[in-house]
């Protein structure tokens, strides 16, 4: 009898220390799922779209989003860490990446400034440049270039991802990302992790210089005044 009940009270230990660990397998399993929570939140593209209003201040923008919001944002953190890109002005189409709550900025983008054509010297060439055109519509193309030809373009948290086609490649699309490093009215520099490129806007000094104006050719008698 007494082999009995010690038979029951192993059989006993052994179901708890099982109901043990299957409670603790459950909470590793919710920590996972926690974790994969966390892990997709951070690859949530979190970048608000609008148009910049008379509201903005400072350190503070006002934007009229896309979704017919108006809303105000704290740029101090972005502007402490160098991350306004093209300043903001009334009028200025934004791309603004923030928190969770959307009431701080993380990364401003002056997609205004950023639309347009961007070149390098051509590096085969000193005489010639290359590069790219961003316009409106998530459209990329390809500035004196053949080997690559851009497609298309698009902000994703703050990074810029450009989609191409590489001579020889077929028909596979290549996609890069690259991270923000300055945006002005002249300048727009980008990194890629491996390398830096360092554009400009195409010279129009060119076609300044055609207009060959020699005032000791005209004749002050036929000027108007």
């Amino acid at each position: 009898m007494k082999r009995f009940f010690n038979v029951i009270a192993l059989l006993l230990l052994l179901t708890a220390v099982a109901s043990c660990g299957g409670k603790k397998q459950g909470n590793a399993t919710a920590e996972s799922s926690e974790w994969l929570d966390i892990d997709a939140e951070q690859n949530r593209d979190s970048t608000i779209y609008g148009i910049c209003t008379d509201g903005a201040a400072m350190h503070t923008i006002q934007l009229q989003t896309d979704n017919g919001d108006t809303i105000t944002i704290d740029v101090m953190q972005a502007q402490e860490n160098e991350k306004v890109f093209g300043g903001y002005e009334p009028g200025d189409r934004m791309a603004v990446v923030t928190n969770r709550n959307q009431t701080q900025a993380v990364t401003v983008i002056n997609l205004s400034v950023l639309l347009g054509d961007w070149v390098i010297p051509n590096p085969l060439d000193g005489t010639s440049v290359m590069g790219l055109s961003i316009r409106d519509g998530g459209i990329a193309e390809s500035i004196n270039q053949s080997s690559q030809i851009y497609k298309t373009w698009r902000l994703v948290n703050g990074n810029l991802e450009l989609v191409s086609i590489r001579e020889g490649g077929g028909d596979f699309e290549e996609t890069e990302y690259y991270r923000f490093r300055m945006l002005t009215e002249d300048s727009l520099i980008i990194d890629s992790g491996e390398q830096i490129f360092e554009y400009s806007h195409p010279d129009k000094e060119d076609d300044l210089n055609s207009l060959d104006l020699d005032l000791n050719d005209v004749d002050v008698d036929d000027m108007v005044i």
